[in-house]
């Protein structure tokens, strides 16, 4: 397969799946069917994809329309993208699983397989794209796709959620293009490389400041960190559990991979060479520890699972921004490593969150339980995410916390070290109350009834690569160590 195929197939293979189960959504079954099969196609490609991208060659590029480089939009395989593409289409593989037995005929009739499609191809678009704008492009994409899913059954509350996705979501693209307007003003390309040359190494200006700082704000915003982050939490609890495990697999980590690629590509946030890095990895370092510690605080005041994993996922975004703030190739690889592992990690929990319901009929920790005896198997899938978010050796979690916490105090930024500690240490507790009181506690009075097949064979799948990173976790720190060079120019 050539370079062009390879990297259209992971968004294209998504759209046409699009466009044909659109036609087809009065036929549920076969939407099923073909949803299932070009996410399983999509994989496919992308496995493709990142053998090219580590393979020791040039990295591919494809330039739509016949322009140049710096002129055209354009995809790469360019790591960490083809990684990440790789993560999203296993995500989706398993949402697909599992959405056998929680997703009925009326919401697939009402398009449900049409709009995973639709923001499984803007994920892989934004993290392939070369082109600033069109990585805004591939956000807006999603941030409708989002919103399908949201309100896909109409009731008040996923209005409600909704609408408060669709109004942080569109002031966060209005920063974001705000800055992409002078940062095109400033250097008249789009293009990141092109960019990285003109202002990774440029004399500093008001305005590259002040783009920055506007990027920073609309991606904080769309990846959850503080204190942009409440809105998030409440998204989850309203869209239906296979679409809020996707969320949480994808949505903010697309967010936060489009700061990373901003600050650690663009504007030199490794080895700190410009003027506009120092103060904007500091603001970030300092938000990175107020989300870590916020938010694993504020999921210990929950008892609705859903919000528990909620603030949990944006806790784990603070992880990701405190690589990334810290400045230096092991950080930034940190980074890296930590959003791979948690993309898997925290989508699982919500499927297990969504097994729990099915099984005790609640979200309300307090009146589940009983998990563990009536569903051994489904104990034993839970209990891997459930440890790895706890950071306990030797799942991926342990090894995720572990790099950043040391580039922490290798860098020199001991306060990000022990704010992660601190963080890690509450996000125990946390997930020690989930399992012990939806797991471990009897539930009296109401039976618990058995999880679907399909339900456990998608946590099954994240499961196993949950595992198999953290006992082999030496090709994913490979990957890590290879984007880290990749995005300070010292890569392919």
């Amino acid at each position: 397969m050539g370079d062009p195929l390879v990297l259209l197939a992971p968004v294209g293979i998504p759209l046409l799946g699009v466009a044909v189960t659109a036609l087809l959504r009065t036929r549920p079954r076969a939407c099923e069917a073909l949803g299932f099969v070009s996410v399983a196609a999509t994989l496919i490609a992308a496995i493709a994809l990142i053998r090219r991208a580590i393979d020791g060659g040039p990295a591919a590029l494809v330039v739509f329309g016949g322009w140049p480089q710096a002129i055209g939009i354009a995809f790469a395989a360019r790591l960490p993208g083809p990684a990440l593409v790789v993560v999203a289409s296993i995500i989706a593989l398993a949402v697909a699983l599992y959405g056998h037995a929680d997703i009925g005929p009326r919401r697939r009739r009402r398009g449900y397989d049409a709009m995973s499609l639709a923001m499984l191809a803007a994920v892989n678009g934004a993290f392939l794209t070369t082109d600033l704008f069109n990585l805004y492009v591939w956000f807006e994409l999603a941030l409708l796709a989002a919103l399908g899913l949201i309100t896909i059954d109409r009731r008040e509350a996923q209005i409600g959620g909704a609408i408060r996705y669709a109004a942080f979501g569109m002031v966060g693209a209005t920063a974001v293009l705000a800055g992409i307007g002078i940062i095109y003003g400033v250097a008249g390309t789009l293009d990141l490389e092109t960019l990285a040359t003109q202002l990774g190494s440029g004399p500093p200006s008001v305005a590259v400041a002040a783009a920055g700082t506007l990027l920073l704000c609309g991606f904080a915003l769309k990846s959850g960190l503080f204190p942009f982050h409440a809105w998030l939490p409440a998204s989850y609890a309203s869209a239906p559990l296979p679409a809020a495990a996707a969320f949480a697999g994808l949505l903010t980590k697309m967010g936060f991979y489009a700061l990373l690629v901003i600050v650690a590509g663009v504007f030199g946030g490794i080895g700190a060479t410009t003027a506009v890095s120092p103060p904007l990895l500091t603001t970030i370092g300092v938000m990175a520890a107020a989300t870590m510690i916020l938010c694993a605080l504020s999921a210990l005041a929950q008892s609705d699972i859903r919000r528990i994993l909620g603030y949990q996922v944006v806790a784990q975004v603070g992880y990701m921004a405190a690589g990334l703030a810290i400045g230096t190739r092991d950080g930034v690889a940190g980074a890296v490593f930590y959003m791979v592992h948690s993309m898997i990690l925290q989508a699982n929990l919500f499927l297990g969150a969504g097994a729990i319901r099915r099984a005790t009929g609640s979200w309300d920790l307090t009146r589940a339980g009983g998990m563990t005896r009536s569903n051994p198997l489904f104990a034993f899938l839970f209990a891997v995410p459930i440890l790895s978010l706890a950071g306990i050796p030797p799942l991926s979690g342990f090894w995720a916390k572990l790099l950043v916490i040391r580039a922490a105090f290798d860098g020199g930024s001991a306060w990000i070290a022990a704010a992660a500690l601190v963080a890690a240490m509450l996000t125990i507790v946390s997930m020690a109350t989930i399992w012990s009181e939806a797991c471990w506690k009897s539930l009296s009075g109401r039976r618990v009834r058995k999880v679907p097949g399909a339900m456990l064979a998608g946590m099954a799948v994240l499961s196993a690569v949950t595992l198999a990173i953290g006992l082999m976790p030496e090709p994913l720190l490979r990957i890590a160590r290879l984007s880290a060079d990749a995005l300070g120019g010292t890569g392919s």
